[in-house]
Order: structure tokens, then sequence, then C-alpha cells
């Protein structure tokens, strides 16, 4: 019986890795979803308050090009992920991308939607070093901790 996976993906290379060693390593039967949580900055593009410090808004049309950068490469990593999976022989319409702005933190937001009936989650470990990685954890290690009645796999 196919198993829904879910994948967090992001612009980084461990998500990469995640989306590979999925191609590789599971059946293409198995529907995929991969999703991405992102920090939700386009709201300051559209502020126009009067409280806003001078230094802001001069430098506020300089942001918005920055978040739109930011979706463009968003984008281009969801794409790229599709392409490797259908490559690997996953059928085009057994891969989905999904996209959201942050709601309560990116872990918390992978669990959330976790919780529509996935049956695992994989994720790419991000590479901390130890000791940055015990006192402030990361995204894969909260997703861990936080599952429930849900297998997770950490892509080293």
């Amino acid at each position: 019986m196919p198993q829904k996976i879910l994948v967090a993906v992001d612009d980084s290379e461990n998500a990469q890795r995640a989306v590979a060693f999925v191609a590789k390593r599971f059946a293409t039967s198995n529907p995929v979803t991969l999703y991405c949580v992102v920090l939700d900055t386009a709201a300051l593009c559209k502020m126009d308050s009067p409280e806003l410090t001078p230094i802001f808004k001069s430098q506020q049309a300089s942001f918005c090009v920055l978040e739109n950068k930011k979706r463009e490469l968003v984008n281009a990593a969801m794409k790229k992920a599709k392409d490797k999976l259908i490559e690997a022989g996953f059928p085009a319409d057994g891969v989905t991308i999904k996209i959201e702005d942050k709601k309560r933190g990116v872990a918390r937001d992978i669990l959330a939607e976790a919780e529509k009936g996935y049956d695992l989650i994989v994720i790419g470990r991000r590479g901390l070093s130890a000791v940055k990685d015990f006192f402030l954890g990361s995204t894969a290690q909260k997703v861990f901790n936080g599952a429930k009645d849900i297998s997770v796999l950490i892509v080293n």
C-alpha cells in the first residue's frame, strides 16, 4: 500500500539531499508532497505607517526586492525537487508542491501539515555544529521531537 510522504523543502542543499533520498529509496507509487514554509516578511513591503523610521522607509524598496528574490529561490528549489522525483519515475500528478507562509513556526507548521494524513515526514538535517544544535535546536530536531503517530526520517 502506498505511503503518503511529506518532504520538507527549502532552498538548501540539505533539502535537495532529502528529495534525492526519497527519489532513490522509495517506490514511485508513493504520493509525495514537497512542502515549504516561507517566513512571511512580505507584509513589511506593504507597510506605510508614520511610525516607521526614516531609515527603514528609505530601504523598504530594497527589502521588497529581496522578498521577491526569496520567493523566486523557493519556487526554483521546489521545481528542481519535483523534477528530480519525476526523473526518478514518480508520476507528475503524484508529486504535489505546497508553499505556505509561516503561521506558528516552521517546525510546527510542518507538523500541522503532517497531521493531514501523511505516513512519513522526510527532512534534511541542517548541519549546525553539535554545540549550536544542542542549544538552539534545529527544525529537523523540533519536527522529530514534536511528531506524534508519524515517522520522521532525517537525511544527512
